[in-house]
């Protein structure tokens, strides 16, 4: 007597063509939702106000933006305030040095369209290397 039914049983199989078409139409909704961003403008190197003093560099233009936006160039007041007599007074300071770094000391209650006004000149005058000076809070 043979009881065993049909011992020629298929085995179950593993489709995975479905779940590789899912992974594909993810994949391209991923790449067509991602934003790619390019940062460009001026290149501006950012001190810590924990740092060290360091030693002051014979390369360095210092500009001052006073509280009621006066701007001073080495320490020298500009009588005009406009774009073009800043990058004059830049390229008057900087002489024949090449590539020197203009270090913006802003005072904290000027306004931000004077400082942008002093990085715009400086971009004009071709000094791109632009750093802000900052003082401990102690």
């Amino acid at each position: 007597m043979r009881f065993q039914r049909d011992s020629s049983r298929e085995e179950p199989e593993l489709n995975l063509i479905p779940m590789i078409d899912v992974l594909l139409v993810i994949i391209i909704f991923l790449m067509l939702t991602t934003t790619y961003s390019k940062y460009a403008g001026l290149e501006i190197d950012l001190p810590t106000a924990d740092a060290s003093q360091t030693a002051e560099q014979p390369n360095e233009i210092d500009v001052a933006v006073t509280a009621s936006g006066q701007i001073l160039v080495n320490k020298t007041p500009l009588a005009e305030g406009d774009n073009q007599a800043i990058a004059t007074a830049l390229q008057q300071a900087a002489g024949g040095r090449e590539k020197p770094v203009i270090v913006i000391n802003a005072d904290a209650k000027a306004t931000h369209q004077r400082v942008i006004d002093v990085m715009q000149a400086a971009q004009s005058a071709g000094y791109p290397h632009i750093s802000f000076a900052t003082q401990s809070a102690e």
